[in-house]
């Protein structure tokens, strides 16, 4: 089925969002378990896996509509020194995912591709969670203090 240029054109840059996060993400993981902290190590892990389900999918929508999809294209990687600053820079990642992820769903619907604005809409309601997730162990710390939420990570 040929598809609409510019909602590919937009497919693709969700594509390149997906496998940035993918990328942070494992980076993220595998500090936390070089750091001994299992648990956020397999928080991290968890959420580069959904982000590859993430691109996979809208690897093979663009696919589905004739289009090409752009695997060598990513935004600025953005690595925390330590736990705090990686959960700061996954919200601003997911926050910039759940703007553009709106954009594309409002073009699907704009163009008529209501099957590509479901799929954008069911990948939008994970990255809605991602952020719920990431908050979440923001609040922890506040509550806790960094050192004791730390302890808690610990396999």
């Amino acid at each position: 089925m040929k598809g609409n240029k510019e909602l590919i054109v937009n497919l693709n840059s969700l594509l390149s969002d997906e496998l940035t996060a993918v990328n942070q993400y494992m980076v993220h993981s595998e500090m936390c378990a070089n750091w001994g902290y299992e648990k956020l190590h397999k928080h991290f892990e968890k959420r580069a896996i959904d982000e590859m389900k993430h691109a996979e999918t809208l690897i093979g929508r663009i696919l589905f509509l004739e289009g090409v999809p752009i695997v060598s294209e990513y935004r600025k990687i953005a690595i925390g020194a330590e736990v705090p600053k990686m959960l700061t820079n996954d919200h601003a990642a997911e926050d910039g995912a759940v703007a553009a992820y709106n954009k594309g769903i409002v073009l699907a619907g704009k163009v008529g591709d209501f099957a590509t604005r479901e799929i954008l809409e069911k990948i939008l309601s994970d990255e809605d969670r991602h952020i719920d997730e990431i908050e979440a162990l923001q609040d922890q710390i506040g509550h806790m203090t960094l050192p004791i939420f730390l302890t808690t990570q610990v396999g």
